[in-house]
């Protein structure tokens, strides 16, 4: 099986296991979870679900047993989307090609279906029958952490602090590692965590995700001017309306472009002493460099 094939396998699990979690409901508040439905299950890369997956089978553990801890990861980061979107944040009326959650339904159901979807997210890892009690905590820890005050929450008020202010590097990569890299790398220790790692694979596929993150938010940046009128519906980038400085604006388009590339291989480099068939999480770093959206 071909690379590509394998991560069409992972988003085809993914895809399925989702749908599964979020029913449509007759409930006097099914409006809740008809908002829940038309963000989670609107498309997307699921970058961080397959990094779960990717990672789990790297150290050889269960695919199905990693489910839950991927559908948790995919349903904090939809939740984090959804706010994200929101006008009191980058005030998005477009997301994945189709109208914000909260232009879709209203402002109340987007703050409301976000909370739903940070809740149960630890619902899931509390309640599956895969796990091992000490392992269900741990994947909790990590979660929360990975999305808390000291990750990417504490990165998005940095974020939101630094509109029309000029930061320099070192502050951007600090915004961009809590607010971004933060969940990529739970969601790789979460994967090791449900495979029983070993703490060096632990810390060396750590450092992948450290260096992944930033990689991500660096052509992030570069694609949000590229084509920004493709991805929020307006000519000029949300970012360059809320006076943002990001890694194209402190160093122009093609530094910024190298950057990434150099953040790439440095990820790859670290998953050299990784005890395992990292091949796959290898072309994720390739595919990420490349991707156009």
């Amino acid at each position: 099986m071909s690379l590509n094939e394998h991560f069409q396998e992972y988003s085809t699990l993914i895809e399925h296991h989702l749908e599964n979690l979020i029913h449509v409901s007759n409930m006097p508040y099914r409006q809740l979870f008809s908002a829940a439905r038309y963000s989670v299950l609107g498309g997307g890369k699921r970058l961080r679900p397959i990094l779960v997956l990717a990672t789990v089978q790297a150290l050889g553990g269960s695919i199905q047993h990693a489910l839950s801890a991927a559908s948790a990861v995919e349903l904090v980061h939809t939740y984090s989307l959804i706010h994200d979107d929101l006008p009191c944040m980058d005030d998005d009326d477009f997301r994945r090609n189709k109208p914000s959650l909260h232009k879709a339904f209203s402002e109340a159901h987007a703050v409301l279906t976000g909370d739903y979807l940070l809740s149960y997210a630890f619902e899931l890892l509390a309640n599956d029958p895969h796990l091992q009690p000490e392992q269900k905590v741990k994947l909790v820890s990590l979660l929360a952490k990975g999305c808390g005050g000291n990750g990417m929450i504490g990165g998005q008020i940095m974020d939101i602090e630094a509109e029309g202010i000029a930061v320099d590097q070192a502050t951007l990569e600090c915004i961009h590692h809590h607010k971004t890299g933060a969940l990529i790398t739970a969601s790789i220790a979460m994967g090791a965590t449900v495979a029983n790692g070993s703490e060096a694979d632990m810390k060396a596929l750590c450092s992948y995700g450290n260096d992944l993150g930033l990689a991500f938010q660096v052509m992030d940046d570069i694609i949000d001017v590229r084509s920004s009128l493709q991805k929020h519906g307006k000519a000029v980038s949300s970012d360059v309306i809320n006076n943002k400085t990001t890694y194209v604006t402190l160093f122009g388009r093609e530094k910024a472009e190298s950057i990434a590339h150099q953040l790439g291989d440095s990820a790859k480099n670290h998953l050299k002493s990784v005890q395992g068939d990292t091949a796959r999480l290898s072309e994720l770093a390739d595919l990420i460099i490349g991707r156009k959206s």
